[in-house]
Formats: structure tokens, C-alpha cells, sequence
């Protein structure tokens, strides 16, 4: 059973289950907070004279034993009827700020964690990302996107595929691998509709040039890996970067290769509707069967949205192939 709780930081501590008719839950992947989104009823019945909700109130949803959100109040709207929606966000939403940060020999994880210390926000499991960056300067850049260069870098150097989330609470870091469901999702088991989208208009390259300073001679090397095929029936779609000073030339080609292995492909990416099972989240990493499309794989949650409505409870998933 759905349980949420408000904590007024006071003292307070209110049980408004009973007061939420629709309740939203939404997790994304990379570069955002998680989001809760719900609205209860001033002056019910049930509601005692006392309650109130104030932005940085803590909010908290749990169901039975499943720890499901943990985050703060950022928005309270209401009007002449006696609705009130209410939007939270967790941890993660902290991290939207911008500094200035230079680190060197450090791993993805280690960012995360002096990140978190010197903003005083509270961490989990932080798993080994074992790689360690050689350099990363960021100048007036925002806090999650720093961590997410760290862990795109740490991808794009066979470190493997980590994310960033906050488990009810706590900011953690954790390889995907770790992350797989225990059921599958599918025709028939909890799909009732899908959607399929093939793109190379995200995150699709196939000509890579990578630079870099060269001190000695004044003047800039530029290393360059591109598959002409490609080029051929998709038009040219260049990746441009900067390598670090301190890489060699074998270290760049190497770069160049990996990330032509990453980014020299459409995406691939299956909306499912579903009936909701908190267990999913972004990140998750779940095991989808549709005999129409001949699907019997793994895909990586990339956004994943809870609702709550009366009693019924259902979720959207976008996927991708990793």
C-alpha cells in the first residue's frame, strides 16, 4: 500500500495518503532530478486543522516495504477550488547550480563524492568507477554536468556504464550491470502498448576529429576517424572534442576508436506502456519480450514515469538499446 508523508522540518509529521487522488513519479537517466508531482484536497475530512506544506517541506513515498521517493518541496499551486498540486524533487536537483571545479587522477565516484561533501549533501553506495581521469578543468559549470562528463569519460575508456541517482535519500553511483529486474516486461506480462523509433537524430556520429594543442610546435594536431558508408547515406554528423594535453597518440586513437564504436549507430529507442511496478526506474535494466517486433533483449531505462490515479496505478518507459 501507497504511503506519503510530509515532514514540515518542525516537528510535524503528516500522513496524507488518504488526501491524494493522482500522484506522479518520474526518474530520467541522465541530467535531471527525479520529480514528484501530486495533488491533494484542502479542508477534507480528513485533514487536520493544523496541516500545512511548505516549499523545502520533505516529502517521502513508500510502498509496504519499498523505499520509492525521498525529496523536497520546490512548488505549491492552488486556486479558487480546493485542489493543491504540489511539486518535489529529490537531491539531485541541488546540482543544478554552477562552479568552478579542477580535478586530476581522480575517478567519476570521487567527483561525485567531494561534490556532495562541499555542498553538504548526503551519499550512498558510491560503486568503483576504477577509471581514472587524467584531467578535467570546468570552469562555471553546472554541478551535474560535470559529474555526468566524469561518467560519460569513464564509459568512453571501457571504465563501464555507471549512473548517477539518489536512492531515497542518498546520492549514489551504480553500474548498470547491477541494476537488472528480476521479471520481464512484455506480451505476457504487464505491456499493454509500445512504441518503436529508430534515429540518428540525438546522439548519432560518424565522422569523430579530436584535437588537441600541440605546445611544442604552436600548433593544433587533429586526429580524425569516419565511416564513409555512413557518411553516404546519412549525410556527414561530426563529433568535435578536444583531447587532454597529456594523452599520446595511441591514447587518441584509441579514444577515436571507442567512440566510433559508441556513436557510429542510430539509436534505437521502444516506448512501453505498462502496468506500474515500482521496481522500475530509470537506470533499470529490464528484459523485454515482443514477439511482433522479434524483441527478446535487455533494454536500459532511459525515463520512467509512475501515475497514480484513483486505483489505478500504470507507467511509461522509454528504452534503449546499450
Amino acid at each position: 500500500m501507497l504511503e506519503i508523508l510530509i515532514d514540515n522540518r518542525n516537528g510535524k509529521v503528516w500522513n496524507i495518503t488518504s488526501l491524494v487522488p493522482s500522484l506522479t513519479y518520474k526518474t530520467k537517466r541522465i541530467g535531471s532530478a527525479s520529480s514528484l508531482d501530486l495533488t491533494f484536497i484542502r479542508g477534507s475530512l480528513f485533514q487536520s486543522a493544523s496541516f500545512e506544506v511548505n516549499n523545502g517541506d520533505v516529502i517521502t513515498v513508500r510502498n509496504d516495504n519499498l523505499d520509492i521517493f525521498y525529496g523536497y518541496v520546490f512548488e505549491i499551486s492552488s486556486g479558487k477550488d480546493e485542489s493543491v498540486s504540489i511539486k518535489a524533487y529529490d537531491q539531485i536537483r541541488y546540482l543544478l547550480m554552477n562552479d568552478t571545479y579542477v580535478f586530476k587522477d581522480v575517478t567519476a565516484s570521487q567527483i561525485v563524492k567531494q561534490i556532495a561533501d562541499d555542498f553538504e549533501l548526503k551519499t550512498g553506495l558510491l560503486a568503483d568507477t576504477e577509471y581514472k581521469i587524467p584531467k578535467m578543468v570546468e570552469d562555471n559549470q553546472k554541478l551535474l554536468d560535470i559529474i555526468c562528463k566524469a561518467l560519460d569519460l569513464t564509459l568512453i575508456h571501457k571504465g563501464g556504464n555507471f549512473m548517477l541517482l539518489d536512492d531515497f535519500g542518498k546520492i549514489s553511483v551504480r553500474n548498470i550491470q547491477d541494476m537488472k529486474v528480476d521479471f520481464v516486461i512484455g506480451d505476457y506480462s504487464l505491456l499493454y502498448d509500445y512504441g518503436l523509433k529508430r534515429s540518428i537524430d540525438g546522439d548519432t556520429y560518424n565522422k569523430i576529429k579530436i584535437y588537441q594543442d600541440n605546445k611544442e610546435t604552436g600548433k593544433r594536431d587533429i586526429h580524425i576517424e569516419q565511416d564513409s558508408a555512413n557518411m553516404a547515406k546519412w549525410g556527414r554528423l561530426q563529433l568535435y572534442k578536444q583531447a587532454d594535453e597529456k594523452m599520446n597518440e595511441a591514447q587518441i586513437r584509441e579514444q577515436l576508436s571507442q567512440l566510433m564504436t559508441l556513436k557510429n549507430r542510430e539509436s534505437r529507442s521502444i516506448s512501453i506502456d505498462a502496468i506500474g511496478d515500482l521496481r522500475v526506474r530509470a537506470g533499470s535494466y529490464v528484459p523485454v519480450i515482443i514477439k511482433e517486433l522479434d524483441i527478446n533483449q535487455y533494454f536500459l531505462v532511459d525515463e520512467c514515469t509512475h501515475k497514480f490515479d484513483a486505483d489505478s496505478h500504470t507507467m511509461k518507459l522509454e528504452l534503449r538499446v546499450i
